[in-house]
């Protein structure tokens, strides 16, 4: 088998960088994206037009979805968060393509899980599922 065959996140084009870890690869990812929310001023005698101003820029959480992973490192984190030891963790959502070559990277600021939804269980498989994982996080940045 080439190296490319053993490699178990092949078929998951977005892996999950935590601490310099490949922690999994997820088939869907949302939440990368970024809002500006914006003061709108209207100014006595200026009728063509509303003046509006920048505010504070929102980001959602980032939602991972049908993932799969060889370690157990994001349940011990959430479950950690869950049991009130909240520990934030910068990481990175890294694009790959079908030769497993790195194309995006999107780096995520001190991010903790606040859901974790796992599989439906089924034998014939040795790494762990996990349906969904959900990161409340502080940014993210093009990398």
């Amino acid at each position: 088998m080439s190296p490319i065959e053993e490699y178990p996140y092949l078929s998951f084009r977005f892996l999950v960088e935590i601490q310099g870890l490949i922690v999994g690869g997820f088939s869907e990812v949302s939440g990368l994206n970024a809002e500006t929310e914006v003061e709108i001023i209207e100014e006595g005698g200026v009728n063509d037009h509303v003046h509006r101003l920048p505010k504070k820029t929102k980001h959602p959480n980032l939602v991972l979805k049908r993932g799969i992973t060889d370690s157990d490192a994001l349940w011990k984190w959430h479950q950690d968060v869950a049991n009130g030891k909240i520990s934030r963790k910068s990481g990175y959502i890294i694009l790959v393509d079908s030769e497993g070559n790195e194309k995006w990277r999107w780096n995520f600021i001190e991010a903790y899980p606040v859901k974790w939804s796992g599989p439906e269980l089924k034998a014939g498989s040795n790494s762990v599922a996990v349906e969904s994982l959900e990161l409340v996080h502080n940014g993210i940045k093009k990398a």
